[in-house]
């Protein structure tokens, strides 16, 4: 049978909680991955609006640019704009454990620089040497383009100053060197401007990830705190409360299905001898091996944890009598093989209980079962005992 996926978690949550480092690698995986989605949810109108802002540019200026010019800048363009419209549609149709940075960054990053290149270098080529309107609404354009993309991809700051410049500079740059005060003026304005905006994209994306960041640590923090409450601290298993939670959700379910549902109560042989004997350490020892040996035996879909001193309990849904007992059966085997030094020759009882009846309970259940261990215990211990 398949390990239970919840019990196995914990027992690796267990183990890492003192391993710091890798928690935050984790965690920084986490934020890494946040802002991928994020970048995803809040550029999918750019991808239209890079091209509608050339189109309304040229639209404007249709008497003022070359008409040939035009038509290469705006299907080089729509080419651009197809490409990474094919690269969204990919990423909103893929599953999404596959929405990963590694698989998706790069490729973003690539559809981003080709389409902000083309925008910069078009800008340029429209741009008319001498008519100084034309000049002043395609520089009116550039800035308002490289100013969206603080808006659309805010999350990755160098993403953002690498498209930024990418649209700004080529016409900025001639500009500033054309012999005209006015062209040169108009040149160092928008370099100003866009100092600022740099300061400000740094200030956003900055903030992003650290909202990021201290979301993850708070979601991390509560799941510590609820896996705590609901984990016995010295086997790793369900401590009673969390497992009759999980277990009247599981009885609801079987009974709607119509499913029966099995109930194991396992109760170790002569324990108390053995702290007695051995000290408490040895018991606590004792206990954390059968806990490993319970984690390993069951489903995913089966429920079990520890009730309480060396009682345990376990149940299995859409499962019959005679399969819960054989279960019961090996379970006995194995813990009779156990070494626990330097105890020796463990034993347990088990008794197994079915829902035979659609009126039975869950409390009702558990009592059936605890009977029949109690007769296991009656028979001379390290048996399974079946509820008649």
């Amino acid at each position: 049978m398949a390990p239970l996926s919840w019990q196995s978690k914990q027992a690796v949550f267990m183990n890492g909680l003192g391993r710091g480092q890798d928690q935050d690698c984790f965690i920084e995986e986490q934020v890494r991955t946040d802002r991928l989605h994020q970048l995803f949810r809040q550029s999918f109108a750019a991808i239209f609006g890079s091209y509608l802002g050339a189109v309304m540019l040229c639209w404007l200026c249709w008497d003022r640019f070359d008409h040939q010019v035009i038509l290469i800048w705006l299907v080089a363009l729509a080419i651009s704009t197809l490409l990474r419209l094919k690269m969204f549609m990919e990423w909103f149709r893929c599953p999404h454990d596959e929405r990963t940075p590694d698989r998706w960054e790069r490729r973003y990053w690539i559809t981003l620089m080709l389409s902000a290149g083309i925008w910069g270098v078009g800008a340029l080529a429209v741009m008319p040497t001498d008519d100084r309107l034309s000049q002043a609404l395609v520089m009116l354009f550039t800035v308002g383009m490289s100013v969206s993309a603080v808006s659309c991809y805010s999350a990755y700051r160098y993403m953002t100053l690498g498209s930024m410049a990418l649209v700004l500079l080529p016409c900025t740059l001639w500009l500033l060197f054309q012999p005209s005060s006015m062209q040169v003026g108009v040149a160092i304005a928008v370099l100003v401007f866009s100092s600022f905006v740099v300061s400000a994209t740094r200030k956003l994306s900055d903030a992003l990830e650290k909202a990021f960041r201290l979301t993850r640590q708070m979601e991390r923090a509560h799941n510590i705190s609820t896996r705590a409450a609901q984990t016995d601290e010295l086997t790793g298993l369900m401590n009673r409360r969390a497992f009759f939670e999980h277990a009247h959700v599981l009885y609801a379910q079987c009974r709607h299905n119509q499913q029966p549902l099995c109930a194991l109560m396992m109760d170790m042989d002569h324990f108390k001898e053995i702290n007695d004997t051995y000290g408490h350490q040895a018991g606590d020892q004792v206990l954390r091996q059968i806990g490993g040996v319970i984690s390993a035996s069951f489903r995913q879909a089966d429920v079990y944890g520890r009730l309480g001193g060396e009682e345990f309990a376990v149940l299995l849904p859409n499962t019959s009598l005679e399969t819960a007992r054989d279960i019961a059966e090996q379970l006995v085997k194995a813990i009779s093989g156990l070494a626990a030094e330097p105890v020796h020759g463990l034993t347990a009882s088990l008794g197994v209980a079915s829902t035979h009846a659609l009126d039975q309970d869950l409390h009702g259940l558990m009592n059936t079962a605890d009977k029949a261990l109690y007769r296991a215990k009656a028979q001379g211990r390290n048996q399974v005992a079946v509820a008649e």
